[in-house]
């Protein structure tokens, strides 16, 4: 087991060098760079820069040397927890993202609880009761979930609650702690902001993770050993949890490798939507600025989060699955 977990942390390390070699060169994928972004805004807004200028701008930032250079130099402060400065923001990018990191891990991994705790015992319960009218009602709602978009479902409830019930149902804070320090106050008033795009986030993933452990479980209660087990006059209890869920389990579990990122990358457009104070719409405004600091510092989160998450599938997956821990046996 132990050899097992040193051969997936090496695996994440190595993929965790070719994600970062991956988002240097997706940043300079567009033509052109932040100066001459910056140049195109000053002249939509009737002002210019010298020659000089400009090139005292990409010296400053280092738009000037070779590609190499650059992804060294970035790699070097990125080891050392510096992401640069923001070209945009002309502030450091850690002081940038500072709460917006937390908050937006606050707000992924509270709807990915939120997904597993609402699809695992519903994908249960309609694998059980296959073709009730119960597993007719959650088919229905999973395929509306997965029909309707999150920034779609959004847009209905702040109509729906600023229409019938007067509420902003937007952001994760109330106007008086937005700015506020951090306090019991501003925390619980988080609190009670935080299930509403905690829920629009789940709804997709909890659709498609219902459908994914219903079809496992289904498969599993086929299998002869479930057969035999009932045959002996085991409880139903024992014979469909104990091991036929454990072993659905299997790709439920390995889900967390996408969803987790994708809880973040897919959170723009409902972010910007209920005003969340999330690293989505920065990302956004980074990647239309060119601001490579920002964006890559962003998008090389993203990449390690999928390797972190693929990380802790993997432990689960061998803590669920025998077969797995004893593979190299």
């Amino acid at each position: 087991m132990i050899a097992y977990l040193l051969r997936r942390l090496g695996l994440a390390l190595v993929t965790c060098v070719f994600i970062s070699i991956l988002t240097f060169v997706i940043i300079r994928l567009p033509p052109g760079d932040f100066v001459d972004a910056y140049i195109a805004n000053l002249a939509a807004s009737g002002s210019t820069i010298s020659v000089e200028q400009a090139a005292a701008m990409r010296q400053e930032y280092g738009l000037d040397r070779p590609a190499i250079v650059q992804y060294a130099l970035w790699m070097g402060r990125v080891l050392e927890g510096n992401f640069g400065v923001s070209m945009v923001w002309r502030r450091p990018v850690t002081e940038v993202i500072g709460d917006r990191l937390w908050l937006t891990m606050l707000v992924s991994v509270s709807a990915l609880f939120l997904t597993w705790i609402i699809a695992l015992p519903i994908g249960i319960y309609s694998a059980m009761r296959q073709y009730s009218f119960a597993d007719y009602i959650f088919t229905t709602l999973g395929f509306i979930g997965l029909a309707i978009p999150n920034f779609l479902l959004a847009l209905i409830l702040m109509y729906l609650g600023f229409r019938y019930l007067g509420l902003n149902v937007g952001g994760l804070f109330s106007a008086e702690y937005l700015q506020a320090p951090w306090s019991l106050a501003r925390v619980w008033d988080l609190m009670k902001h935080l299930p509403l795009p905690a829920a629009v986030l789940a709804l997709a993933g909890t659709a498609q993770l219902i459908r994914i452990m219903r079809a496992n479980l289904l498969d599993e209660l086929r299998k002869p050993y479930v057969v035999t087990a009932r045959a002996k006059g085991l409880t139903e209890r024992h014979a469909v949890l104990k091991y036929p869920v454990r072993a659905a389990l299997n790709p439920f579990a390995s889900s967390i490798a996408y969803l987790f990122p994708y809880l973040v990358s897919g959170s723009i457009i409902v972010s910007l939507v209920l005003g969340l104070p999330t690293v989505g719409p920065l990302l956004l405004q980074a990647l239309v600025a060119q601001d490579m600091f920002l964006a890559g510092a962003i998008v090389l989160l993203l990449g390690v989060m999928t390797v972190v998450g693929t990380l802790i599938s993997d432990i689960l997956l061998m803590w669920i699955d025998p077969r797995i821990r004893l593979g190299g046996r």
